[in-house]
């Protein structure tokens, strides 16, 4: 929830509170950051607001849940300014955050490439595809990972090949070789039991691909399980552990 606090005198900052333990409420955060873009860039410097964030998607899993509460508060403050600016320089000023917020100002499914910041909208993927996203506990930081990435070990398919299987055939289809994702080595390299867990998730019957996702530390299994609840028994019962079921769902604009 954002509010324009304009009108209280009171406020001459941002005002930002967040439901989970843990999360940055300063200027560290990319949801006062984005603010403080949005601000800077319409030229609205007098203008203050009061974020709430009630945060779901869980810190350091690779599920881009910063990224995408940043989107909202550059989407959410231009709105309560009076759209000043056009979702294009919403998504260019978004490059100066972070690579993956201009993802989450797209429809929801998109080619993104450079550092991730330069996005091409492409049609979605059929829907009701089911998705169990397994998040351990234990987080991984992003520089982390990053610092023990082997460049030597990348992977070297063409992405826009792969891009053209994942349009053609679906999420299920489109082949295990089209599943890449080149921060697994160093991931697995900082936190060998997240590759174990990987290789015990693709073991379960009903799964059809199985990849971490991002830097880590969640993992995403395209599919379902044939016994869904000795899955749920033995996975989301573990200590440190939490499972997720989801289904990707078409959304037309």
């Amino acid at each position: 929830k954002l509010l324009d606090e304009d009108s209280d005198d009171e406020h001459e900052q941002d005002v930002f509170e967040c439901n989970m333990e843990g999360v940055p409420t300063d200027k560290s955060n990319l949801v006062i950051r984005a603010l403080d873009l949005v601000r800077s860039k319409t030229g609205n410097e007098d203008k203050f607001f009061k974020a709430n964030l009630i945060k779901q998607v869980p810190a350091q899993a690779g599920l881009g849940g910063g990224s995408g509460n940043a989107a909202a508060a550059m989407w959410g403050a231009n709105e309560l300014l009076g759209n000043p600016a056009s979702l294009e320089e919403l998504v260019e000023w978004s490059g100066d955050l972070g690579s993956d917020i201009t993802f989450f100002l797209s429809e929801g499914t998109a080619y993104c490439t450079g550092r991730g910041e330069i996005m091409t909208p492409v049609d979605p993927l059929p829907d009701g595809t089911k998705v169990y996203i397994v998040k351990p506990d234990i987080g991984l930081s992003t520089p982390e990972v990053f610092r023990a990435l082997k460049y030597d070990q990348l992977s070297t398919a063409d992405p826009e090949e792969l891009l053209d299987r994942f349009m053609k055939n679906g999420a299920v289809d489109a082949g295990a070789d089209a599943y890449v994702n080149d921060l697994e080595q160093p991931a697995f390299d900082c936190l060998p039991q997240l590759g174990e867990l990987k290789d015990e998730l693709k073991g379960v019957e009903g799964f059809d691909h199985v990849m971490m996702s991002g830097s880590g530390t969640s993992i995403f299994c395209i599919g379902e399980p044939k016994d869904i609840d000795g899955f749920m028994k033995t996975f989301d019962e573990r200590d440190g552990l939490n499972v997720f079921p989801r289904v990707l769902v078409l959304q037309i604009h």
